[in-house]
């Protein structure tokens, strides 16, 4: 089984990559592989609502010149998906929300290409707006039919400068924890 983990700062090795790690922990130590996209070195460009997608339903975005649909086959691929973005302006960045709208109209008008793919959503703040970002990654998993594994807290990571979310042992408590949870669920739906 596989696992692409897909970090949404623009930061590389800021506190949502760190948090991602976390998650891999007990992923791996389970036997299932994972992968870590960085969209800050494949940046991604808003939807443009131009519907040809929908017309042409190759499961891929008209749009080109960036990184979407080479990441989209490894989405459809994928068993598990974990989005991880940090919070600006009490959402997911920019980065996030790009690949959300676009994938999400992609995999929608082409017959819910995420449909049934277990998903998770982790959320790096240093303050305030954690829960409306965890929300945004929740509504994508859920209109596009996925699975959401849960943890025993929200997935949420406090710190502000790279590295701080170490700090905050509850958090990283929460991504163990999650990690654990999706190899189950995992296990359960691939083998049972």
């Amino acid at each position: 089984m596989h696992v692409l983990m897909i970090n949404g700062s623009p930061k590389r090795n800021g506190n949502t990559a760190r948090l991602l790690a976390e998650v891999a922990v007990p992923l791996q130590a389970a036997g299932i592989t994972t992968e870590l996209v960085q969209l800050a070195d494949t940046p991604i460009q808003g939807c443009h609502g131009c519907g040809a997608c929908g017309k042409s339903k190759n499961n891929l975005c008209a749009i080109t010149g960036d990184a979407l649909n080479t990441l989209l086959p490894k989405m459809f691929a994928a068993d598990g998906i974990v989005l991880g973005s940090p919070v600006y302006f009490a959402d997911v960045s920019s980065e996030m929300l790009a690949l959300i709208h676009r994938a999400g109209m992609v995999t929608r008008v082409n017959g819910d290409l995420l449909r049934r793919k277990v998903a998770a959503g982790v959320v790096a703040v240093r303050r305030g707006g954690a829960i409306h970002a965890f929300d945004t990654l929740n509504h994508f998993f859920l209109i596009g039919q996925m699975i959401v594994a849960g943890s025993n807290y929200w997935n949420i990571g406090l710190g502000r400068l790279p590295g701080e979310v170490e700090n905050d042992a509850e958090g990283m408590g929460t991504m163990r924890v999650l990690g654990e949870n999706m190899a189950w669920l995992l296990e359960k739906i691939n083998h049972d």
